[in-house]
């Protein structure tokens, strides 16, 4: 694991490190002459603070690449040490958690989930977290001191101390003090946040949100959750809970915080309870309990009563938009969860129903993410600490 440094380089110096290691951590192969064009830095500045990340472990120096045109010296080649540590992204559920364990440019290398299926209390749970945890840094090859720092994912809200706020007793599901038992377990920091304000990172970064600054995610499976970025700025509130939805108990045509996939299926499984309906859901489900999958299989095999079941559930989305839309005026709002890829054959009933409602609806699209959305959104939230602090890191060397 990474550890503070002792030493820090004076201001000026530790200021042009942290412009060049910014350049060369979004970057490929870099020359001296492409840092300089970069940062505006002279030629002897970006040498002698490539030596210094070099000397750090940040920066690796490639061979000079052959150039028979070249006069002079060949250029001095650099690159971002992307396997100078690791960072792993947790997500926690209320079904499931996901652990990915990715290098310092956010490629996965791991992978490891475990389900809560079962398991009752908030001290179980954890130890569930911490085997996934163990399977995924193993199957990478990655100890815990090459570790620098794990995002972690929940489904409650999290102030800016890392504390669970627990006002309400779903959110309590959740804490169980999972980042100081992980952190003291594998002597790495911990980064607690809330799933949505995760997801919203993600997306910023690997989806959708890509160069939107007025951002919102909606976590649509189970449970309604947002996540909000205003002008590229994570909103979180006073106590955490900026983005919550136990609000959309006050809204007509809501009623509650029930998700896409929770409300298709409870509203499938009432359709069957009339022996008469006729409707392909009954063959789908046969002696199993109906699935929100199913009531969308359904549908698309034209199924009268199960695109009705979604007509329904598209104006209630839209009406869970338009209110994210009038209180915060986002350029996008994202669908996002296991569930958004199903949600695709919703949009042109939400968008039509959102115009409805609101006189500035925002554009609404769906997540290339999937279920994956909040443990990458863990990720960035590890990698964003890596880069704050860099410089303040002691890298722990592979064997070699």
């Amino acid at each position: 694991m990474a550890k503070t440094s002792a030493a820090t380089p004076p201001l000026l110096r530790r200021v042009n490190a942290g412009k060049l290691l910014g350049v060369l951590s979004s970057a490929g192969v870099m020359t001296g002459t492409g840092l300089i064009e970069a940062t505006g830095l002279t030629r002897a500045t970006v040498h002698a603070v490539c030596n210094d990340l070099i000397g750090m472990g940040w920066v690796v120096e490639l061979d000079p690449g052959r150039d028979d045109t070249a006069v002079g010296r060949p250029s001095r080649r650099f690159e971002f040490n992307s396997h100078a540590g690791y960072v792993l992204g947790i997500d926690v559920g209320a079904g499931k958690t996901t652990v990915l364990v990715a290098n310092l440019r956010g490629e996965t290398v791991a992978k490891a989930g475990r389900s809560f299926t079962g398991v009752e209390s908030p001290t179980d749970r954890t130890e569930v977290v911490d085997e996934a945890v163990v399977e995924a840094t193993e199957a990478a090859g990655v100890t815990d001191s090459e570790v620098i720092a794990a995002g972690v994912g929940v489904a409650a809200p999290v102030d800016r101390d890392g504390n669970i706020l627990v006002d309400d007793e779903f959110w309590r599901r959740f804490d169980a003090g999972l980042a100081t038992r992980l952190s003291q377990a594998h002597g790495w920091p911990v980064l607690l946040e809330n799933d949505a304000n995760l997801a919203v990172l993600g997306e910023h970064w690997r989806g959708e949100g890509r160069e939107v600054g007025d951002l919102v995610v909606l976590l649509a499976g189970e449970r309604f959750g947002s996540g909000l970025m205003d002008s590229g700025r994570l909103l979180h509130g006073s106590r955490g809970g900026a983005g919550e939805m136990v609000y959309l108990k006050l809204v007509e045509g809501v009623g509650d915080t029930a998700g896409i996939a929770r409300t298709a299926r409870e509203r499938g499984a009432a359709v069957l309870t009339d022996p008469t309906t006729d409707t392909v859901l009954r063959d789908l489900a046969g002696a199993d309990p109906v699935t929100a999958e199913m009531v969308f299989a359904a549908a698309a095999k034209g199924d009268e009563v199960a695109s009705g079941i979604l007509d329904e559930v598209a104006c209630r989305t839209a009406r869970v938009v338009a209110t994210l839309g009038i209180l915060f005026n986002p350029e996008l709002v994202v669908i996002g969860g296991a569930v958004a890829e199903a949600a695709k054959s919703l949009l042109p009933g939400i968008e039509e129903q959102l115009a409805t409602f609101t006189a500035t609806p925002p554009r609404v699209a769906v997540s290339p993410l999937g279920d994956a959305i909040v443990s990458v959104g863990a990720v960035r939230h590890a990698l964003n600490y890596v880069e704050q602090h860099a410089l303040d890191l002691t890298l722990t060397p592979r064997p070699t």
